[in-house]
C-alpha cells in the first residue's frame, strides 16, 4: 500500500486543479490550469501528475469514450449488444461493430476531446516549468529536468494514441498556439513522437517501485517497441530490428522494474489482481486508489452485469455492457486456466454460500443467470443471432481483473484489504515478448525463429498445468503468423490492442466475425471528428470520409 500512497500524496491534491474530464463539447487544444501556481514541489507535483488522472478518462474501460472502447469494440473478441431493453444507446456501438460510424459521431468526438485534453494537460506544465527558475518552485535543477522530460514523453504517448485512431492529426506544443492547428500526415506524426522519445528518455528515472504509474525510463522504451511493432502500417516503413533493440531494453532489465528486476510474473492473476502493483511484469499502468484516495477502476461499469456483487462478493455492479463476440470462448484450449480465470460463462452462484444460484433481474428474474456464448433472444426460444438480439445473459463475461472481495464465504474468510484498487495495466512485459517475437518472425519472412518459439511459450505455458504443457507447447512449425495473432488474442484480450494487431495483420478491414462482414480499407482510421473540423477549418479529413 504504500508505493500507491507516494503516488496519490500528489494526486488527491491535483483534484483542486480542474474540474471532471467529462465537459466535451470545446475545442480541446487550449485546456490550461491556473498560471498563478507552481509555488512549491507540492503544487509542481500536482500540475505533473494531473495527467496521469486525466488518462484514466480515455486509457481504460472507464466509461468514458476514449481511446479503449474504439480500440476494442470496432474488432473480432468484444461487443456491446444491445440486450432486451439495455444497451441500444443510439446505436453507436453497433457502428462501431460494424464498421459503419460516421463522421460526426459523439463518442469518436469525445475519444479526440479527452485525448487532447490531457494532452494539453502536459503542454501548460511544461511550459509553466521550463520559464520558471527551480529555486523559484523549491524544486532542484534535476528534478526540473525531470519533471519536463516525463510530461513530454508522457504528451508523446497522447500523441502515439491520437496518432493510432486517427492517423493524420495535428500536433501541439504550445498552450493554444495556433489556435487553429493543421493537420500533418501520420508519418511526420510518428517522427515526432520517436523524437520526443529519443531525446527525453535518458532524462527521467528508470522504473522503480516509487515510480509505480508515471512515465519512465521502461515505460519511454514500451511506447518505442509499440511504434515499430506498427511503424509499416503507420509510415509505411517496417522498423523490425528497432522494435527488437528496444523491447530488450526491457526484457534485460536495463530500464529498472516495478518491484526490482523486471520479469514475468510466475502466474497468469498476479498483473491483474488488486495488489498488482506488486506485480514484476507490469511496465505502464492507471494506478488506482481506493483505500487512500477513493479513487476506483472503472471497467466495472463497462463489464459487470446488474447482480454482480451478488457472485463476485465485492460491492460493485455494472451496465451489463460489454461481452465475448461469440466463439471466442471456444478458441481457448479447456486445459488453458486463462480460459477458466479470466472469462466467466456458465451458472453463477452466490459469493456468500458457493451454492445459491445467483437469479437474473431482467429477462431472468427469478431464474438461475447462466452466461452462455450466444448473443439471441433463447427465452423467446429464437435463433437469430446479431447486435441488436441479446438479453441480460448474453455473452461470456470478462473476470481478468478481479478487484477482490468485501463479502465473506467458502473461498474468503475476510474481506481483501486492497479490495477495488486494480491498477489498469497500459503496457506489461508479457506485451514486449510477444512484440519481439513477432518482429523476429516479420524478419524471417513469417517463420517462427527458435527464440521468437520460446518468448511466446515463456508467457503461454503459465496457463497450463506441468503434466499438459508440453501437448500445448509451440515448435518452429506450429508457430505461425497465423498462430500468433490468435495466441496474442487470447493473452491481451480486453486490454486495448486488438484493433491494432488486426490491422497489422491485415485482417481489420477484411475478415469476417459473427455478424460483421468485411468494410473499406479506409475504415483503418476513425474520420476526423466533423465537430473539430467545424472548429477548425485546417483540419484535412482522412480518406474514404
Amino acid at each position: 500500500m504504500k508505493r500507491k500512497s507516494i503516488l496519490y500524496t500528489g494526486l488527491i491534491a491535483v483534484l483542486s486543479l480542474a474540474g471532471s474530464c467529462t465537459k466535451l463539447d470545446e475545442n480541446a487544444y487550449d485546456q490550461i490550469v491556473s498560471d498563478n501556481f507552481y509555488n512549491n514541489k507540492a503544487e509542481v507535483l500536482s500540475a505533473v501528475l494531473r495527467p496521469y488522472t486525466h488518462a484514466g478518462a480515455w486509457v481504460s474501460p472507464s466509461g468514458q469514450d476514449g481511446w479503449w472502447r474504439p480500440s476494442e469494440l470496432s474488432a473480432d473478441q468484444l461487443a456491446w449488444p444491445t440486450k432486451g431493453p439495455h444497451g441500444e444507446d443510439g446505436g453507436k456501438w453497433k457502428r462501431l461493430h460494424y464498421h459503419t460510424w460516421n463522421i460526426d459521431e459523439a463518442n469518436i468526438n469525445n475519444a479526440w476531446v479527452l485525448m487532447y485534453w490531457g494532452m494539453g494537460l502536459c503542454n501548460d506544465p511544461i511550459e509553466n516549468l521550463e520559464k520558471r527558475e527551480p529555486g523559484q518552485m523549491g524544486i532542484t535543477p534535476t528534478e526540473k529536468q525531470e519533471y519536463v522530460a516525463e510530461l513530454k514523453l508522457f504528451r508523446a504517448f497522447h500523441y502515439l494514441k491520437l496518432m493510432d485512431l486517427f492517423g493524420n492529426i495535428p500536433v501541439v506544443t504550445k498552450v493554444g498556439v495556433p489556435e487553429k492547428p493543421a493537420t500533418l500526415s501520420r508519418k511526420e506524426v510518428f517522427n515526432f513522437v520517436e523524437k520526443e522519445i529519443k531525446d527525453n528518455i535518458n532524462a527521467i528515472p528508470k522504473l522503480n517501485a516509487n515510480m509505480t504509474g508515471r512515465m519512465t525510463q521502461a515505460g519511454a522504451y514500451a511506447m518505442l517497441v509499440e511504434l515499430y511493432l506498427n511503424a509499416e502500417v503507420w509510415t509505411g516503413e517496417p522498423r523490425w530490428d528497432d522494435c527488437i533493440a528496444a523491447a530488450n531494453q526491457l526484457i534485460s532489465g536495463a530500464a529498472g522494474g516495478q518491484n526490482g528486476a523486471m520479469a514475468l510474473d510466475n502466474n497468469i492473476t498476479d498483473q491483474f489482481k488488486s495488489t498488482n502493483h506488486l506485480s514484476k511484469e507490469v511496465i505502464f499502468s492507471l494506478v488506482t486508489n481506493y483505500q487512500v484516495a477513493q479513487t476506483q477502476p472503472g471497467f466495472p461499469g463497462e463489464f459487470y452485469h446488474f447482480v454482480q456483487r451478488e457472485f463476485n462478493g465485492g460491492g460493485r455492479n455494472g451496465n451489463n455492457g460489454i461481452v465475448l463476440v461469440p466463439g471466442v470462448f471456444t478458441t481457448y484450449e479447456a486445459a488453458d486456466a486463462r480460459k477458466s480465470s479470466w472469462l466467466i460463462s456458465g451458472p453463477v452462484v452466490k459469493f456468500t454460500d458457493g451454492k445459491t444460484p445467483v437469479t437474473g433481474s431482467e429477462e431472468y428474474k427469478d431464474k438461475p443467470l447462466v452466461f452462455v456464448d450466444n448473443i439471441q433472444r433463447n427465452s423467446k426460444g429464437s435463433t437469430v443471432s446479431n447486435m441488436s438480439e441479446g438479453e441480460e445473459n448474453s455473452g461470456i463475461r470478462f473476470n481478468k481483473y478481479k478487484l477482490g472481495n468485501m463479502q465473506t464465504g467458502p473461498t474468503a474468510s475476510s474481506p481483501d484489504p486492497n479490495y477495488n484498487s486494480n491498477d489498469w495495466n497500459i503496457y506489461r512485459l508479457t506485451w514486449i515478448y510477444f512484440a519481439k517475437a513477432e518482429a523476429l518472425m516479420r524478419k524471417s519472412g513469417g517463420v517462427a525463429t527458435a527464440e521468437a518459439v520460446e518468448l511466446i511459450n515463456a508467457s503461454k505455458k503459465r496457463a497450463y498445468t506441468a503434466d499438459e504443457w508440453p501437448k500445448h507447447a509451440y515448435t518452429t512449425a506450429t508457430l505461425t503468423l497465423n498462430e500468433l495473432l490468435a495466441e496474442r488474442g487470447r493473452e491481451f484480450i480486453f486490454e486495448g490492442f486488438r484493433r491494432d494487431d488486426l490491422i497489422r495483420f491485415g485482417k481489420f478491414t477484411t475478415n469476417t466475425w459473427w455478424d460483421h462482414t468485411g468494410s473499406g480499407a479506409h475504415r483503418q482510421l476513425f474520420a476526423i471528428p466533423q465537430q473539430q473540423r467545424d472548429m477548425n477549418e485546417n483540419l484535412t479529413q482522412n480518406p474514404g470520409y
